[in-house]
C-alpha cells in the first residue's frame, strides 16, 4: 500500500536542507518525528508541529517510513547501524536517504539495515537548495526496488515535481555524483568568468540577462554567478565543505572507472583546494574569492 500524508514519517538530520524538508512535510500534514545530532536545531522546526525523538532508534520506532538527510558516509552508517541507530529498533519498513553519500556506502549500509530490520532502502539524493526544499521544488534522482519506489512516491512528490528512478540501489547516488561534477566544475567556471568580466572593465551584473535563453544560459549562471557578482555569501545558502566532500566522491568514482577527464578533474581540484584552505564553512559560491586580486 502506498504511503500518503497520514503516514507516520521520521526525519533524521535538520541541517540546511533537512530543516526546510521537515517544514514542507509538516505543511502538507505529514505526522513527523525528528532527530538531529545537535538538538538545538530542533528549534527551526518545532513550530511546524514536528515531534522530537531522543535517538535515531526512537525515530525509527515511531515511524512507518524514515527520511535521512545527513552529512556523508560515516553519518549514514552511524544513524542506521550505530549503537542508537535504526537497526536497534523495530518500526519503519522503508528508509529514504536524501543525503549525498557514496554508492559503496549506500549498498553496504542498505544491506546491513535490511539484514537487521528487513526494511527496504531508497537512495534519493537531491538537487536544489533550501528554498526548493521549503517549496517542494527539489529534483530527486532515486535508486531502489521498483515496488518500494512506487510505495513512497506520494510522499516524494510532496518534495519534488521531478523524480527519476535511475535503477536499483545505488543508482541515485551515482547520478548525484554526475550532478555534483557538473555543479563543481561550473562553480569554478562561473568564478573565472566573473574574474574575466571584472578584468575587462565590464559590468558583471549584466551578463546573466545578456545570455538568458542562449546556449550559454544555465541555472548556475542565473543563480550562482549572480550571487558571486553581488558577493552575497552571508548567511551561507550551502557550505563549501559539503560540495568539497561530494567532489571527493566524484574524483574517486572517475578514478574507479579508469577515465582521464582533465576539464572535470581540474575544476574539481580547484574547488576542493579552496574549501580545504580554511573555507569549508563559507558559502559554496564563495570560491569566487579565489580569483580576487590584491
Amino acid at each position: 500500500m502506498a504511503f500518503g500524508t497520514s503516514t507516520r514519517a521520521g526525519l533524521v538530520g535538520l541541517g540546511i536542507m533537512g530543516a526546510p524538508i521537515a517544514r514542507r512535510l509538516r505543511q502538507k500534514g505529514v505526522p513527523l518525528t525528528v532527530w538531529n545530532l545537535e538538538p538545538e536545531r530542533f528549534a527551526e522546526v518545532e513550530a511546524s508541529g514536528a515531534v522530537w525523538a531522543d535517538s535515531p532508534a526512537e525515530v525509527w520506532r515511531a515511524s512507518e517510513v524514515v527520511f535521512t538527510c545527513v552529512l556523508g558516509d560515516d553519518a549514514i552508517e552511524s544513524v542506521c547501524l550505530g549503537d542508537l541507530g535504526f537497526a536497534r529498533a523495530e518500526g519503519a519498513s522503508l528508509l529514504v536517504d536524501l543525503s549525498t553519500t557514496s554508492p559503496e556506502a549506500t549498498e553496504k549500509v542498505g544491506a546491513g539495515l535490511a539484514e537487521a530490520t528487513g526494511a527496504a532502502w531508497i537512495d534519493a539524493p537531491m538537487s536544489g537548495g533550501p528554498q526548493a526544499g521549503e517549496e517542494g521544488n527539489l529534483t530527486l534522482m532515486i535508486g531502489g526496488e521498483e515496488e518500494a519506489c512506487q510505495r513512497v512516491m506520494p510522499l516524494l512528490e510532496l518534495l519534488s515535481p521531478n523524480i527519476t528512478r535511475m535503477g536499483d540501489l545505488g543508482a541515485g547516488q551515482k547520478t548525484k555524483i554526475v550532478n555534483q561534477a557538473i555543479v563543481g566544475a561550473n562553480y569554478v567556471l562561473m568564478a573565472e568568468i566573473l574574474a574575466v568580466m571584472r578584468a575587462a572593465g565590464m559590468d558583471p551584473s549584466l551578463l546573466p540577462g545578456a545570455l538568458k535563453g542562449g546556449m550559454a544560459d544555465s541555472t548556475i549562471l542565473q543563480r550562482i554567478y549572480t550571487q558571486m557578482a553581488a558577493e552575497d555569501f552571508d548567511p551561507p545558502r550551502s557550505y563549501a565543505r559539503q560540495l568539497s566532500k561530494d567532489l571527493k566522491s566524484v574524483a574517486k568514482f572517475v578514478e574507479g572507472l579508469g577515465l582521464d577527464l582533465p576539464v572535470m578533474q581540474t575544476g574539481v581540484h580547484q574547488y576542493r583546494d579552496w574549501a580545504e584552505a580554511g573555507n569549508g564553512m563559507e558559502d559554496g559560491a564563495s570560491v569566487a574569492r579565489l580569483y580576487e586580486k590584491g
